[in-house]
Parts: C-alpha cells; sequence; structure tokens
C-alpha cells in the first residue's frame, strides 16, 4: 500500500499553519519568558532579530502559499485571514511604542500569528474544497 502524495502547496500551508501557530504560542509566553530568561543567562536569543526574521519568513511563506491556492481555488478568504495577519505581525516588529511595550506587543504578535495560520487552514479548505469539485 503506498502512502498518499501530498501536493506541494498543501505541504505549504501545512508548515505556514504549524509555524504560526508556533509563533502565536511565542508570542503568548513571550512575556512570561522574558521575565525569566535574564536569570538564565539567554535572553539573546529571542532578540529582536529572531523576531524580524521569523515574520520575514512568515510573510514570504503565506503570501506564496495563499496566493498560489487563489490561483487555483480563487476564494479570498485565506487571503483575507493572511493579510491582516502580517500586517500586524510587521506593527509589531517595526513600530518601536509598540514594539517596546511588553503586553500589547504581545497581543498584537499572537493575533497576527493566528490570523496567519486560520489563513493558511482555510487556505487548505479552499483547495480540498476545489480539488473535490473540480473534474480534473
Amino acid at each position: 500500500m503506498s502512502m498518499p502524495q501530498i501536493r506541494p502547496r498543501r505541504l505549504l500551508d501545512r508548515l505556514g499553519a504549524f509555524g504560526s501557530l508556533l509563533c502565536a504560542i511565542h508570542c503568548a509566553l513571550l512575556p512570561v519568558l522574558i521575565a525569566t530568561l535574564p536569570s538564565l543567562g539567554v535572553a539573546s536569543w529571542l532578540g529582536s532579530s529572531f523576531e524580524a526574521g521569523f515574520v520575514l519568513f512568515a510573510t514570504g511563506l503565506g503570501l506564496f502559499s495563499t496566493l498560489w491556492g487563489y490561483r487555483r481555488h480563487r476564494g479570498l478568504r485565506a487571503l483575507s485571514l493572511v493579510v491582516p495577519g502580517l500586517l500586524l505581525l510587521w506593527l509589531g516588529v517595526l513600530f518601536r511604542p509598540l514594539h517596546e511595550s511588553l503586553i500589547p506587543h504581545a497581543i498584537t504578535m499572537t493575533l497576527g500569528g493566528t490570523l496567519v495560520g486560520l489563513g493558511h487552514l482555510a487556505n487548505l479548505r479552499l483547495g480540498h474544497v476545489h480539488d473535490a469539485t473540480c473534474v480534473h
């Protein structure tokens, strides 16, 4: 019995949804972690460059996979979640007053990551519905 083949766009959406879930968890737990990291001596691991790199990666993956999906299923639901989510993530990284305010920053980043993750899941669902109704 052979394993079912996972299409590249579905793999990207699954990776994006998983990464966004990790991002949301990271953002929700970061304030607690920041409070404990100085005593552990590892605060530099989670600096601004890590966060900006993660948001850059999420942006590339999110836009690529949802635009790829949109070309196929023509549904805007995924993009309507991913784009505002990415905007929130970039706002949290680039808008200095927000970035330097611990709790509002964590809320913004968690909400942004959650929206991006939901967008990936919507893209998976739209692709699945399209594949089921499309005659090849």
